[in-house]
């Protein structure tokens, strides 16, 4: 299935959510995204593709976003998130028809950027789960301070104190500015 027919019907979906009066999430809560496997999501050997683990998660923040409001703010002080990086592992595989959630949730934050863990699930088994590392931009250029965002987002419910391992992988992904 296309990601843009995906995106649509990720926005009908939270539009009617809305409409029947369903609880707005919070931005500090996990969401879960439905899917169900279709026959451009496979590769030659007839499981999800690699790359299409990629573009759902892509959905999977969007939803988080659009579901708390979040997408609206930022759009109304002209910012926009970049993946700056990305880890995922792959347990099992997805194959035609299979229906599965994937869970998205923000691990913490930092003075440089958010960080979410995304985990693709089929009957409560775990098939992929990613960490990723999101950064502001503001359309006029520059990156948004941390601080900007979380006065944009309200009180977090819980601690966003980013656990070590978290820091750790950042700094193992990290490109220098040296390097070419």
């Amino acid at each position: 299935m296309n990601l843009y027919l995906r995106l649509f019907l990720l926005q009908v979906r939270v539009r009617l959510r809305r409409r029947l009066g369903g609880r707005r999430a919070s931005l500090w809560d996990e969401v879960r995204t439905p899917f169900r496997v279709v026959p451009t999501d496979l590769d030659p050997l007839r499981h999800v593709n690699n790359g299409k683990y990629l573009s759902m998660l892509d959905l999977g923040r969007l939803d988080l976003m659009l579901r708390s409001g979040y997408w609206t703010a930022l759009s109304e002080h002209g910012w926009y998130p970049v993946v700056s990086a990305q880890t995922i592992t792959y347990k099992r595989s997805l194959t035609l028809g299979q229906r599965f959630d994937l869970r998205t949730r923000v691990l913490g934050v930092d003075e440089r950027a958010v960080y979410l863990e995304q985990t693709f699930e089929r009957g409560g088994a775990v098939v992929a789960r990613a960490v990723v590392q999101a950064r502001f931009l503001r359309r006029s250029g520059g990156t948004v301070p941390t601080a900007d965002l979380l006065a944009a987002a309200g009180a977090p419910d819980r601690d966003l104190t980013v656990p070590d391992w978290v820091h750790e992988w950042a700094a193992a992904t990290r490109i220098s500015s040296s390097a070419g």
